[in-house]
């Protein structure tokens, strides 16, 4: 089991910058993907971003690429989502999301451990 504790969300602006961490414990060593999804209010859980645990590939949703970085320590079990250029729509609860499979996927199925969750809202 993997516990996932994430942090570092709050209110910002339009235009502003926000970094993310995502603290992993337990059984790291079984984790393949670790991945940030958001809900919005009245929205669906949608894909933000994911890495590979070991190792430096990446992916984004279109709608984040060029603003939003995923990267992980190691050393430190945390990844971080930094995301800068915030517009009012990325106003979500941003939860992170472990996945022991080899075989990656944007659908929320395919994560078996889940933080509780930060509050990110930008203001216009």
């Amino acid at each position: 089991q993997v516990q996932l504790v994430e942090s570092g969300g709050g209110l910002v602006q339009a235009g502003d910058s926000l970094r993310l961490s995502c603290a992993a414990s337990g059984r790291t060593s079984s984790t393949y993907y670790v991945a940030w999804f958001r809900q919005a209010p009245g929205k669906e859980r949608e894909f933000v971003a994911a890495l590979r645990w070991s190792g430096s590939w990446t992916n984004y949703a279109d709608s984040v690429k060029g603003r939003f970085t995923i990267s992980g320590d190691n050393a430190r079990n945390t990844v971080y989502l930094q995301m800068n250029s915030l517009k009012p729509e990325d106003t979500a609860v941003y939860c992170c999301a472990a996945s022991p499979d080899a075989v990656f996927r944007r659908t929320p199925l395919g994560y078996r451990n889940w933080g509780q969750g930060t509050q990110v809202t930008v203001s216009s």
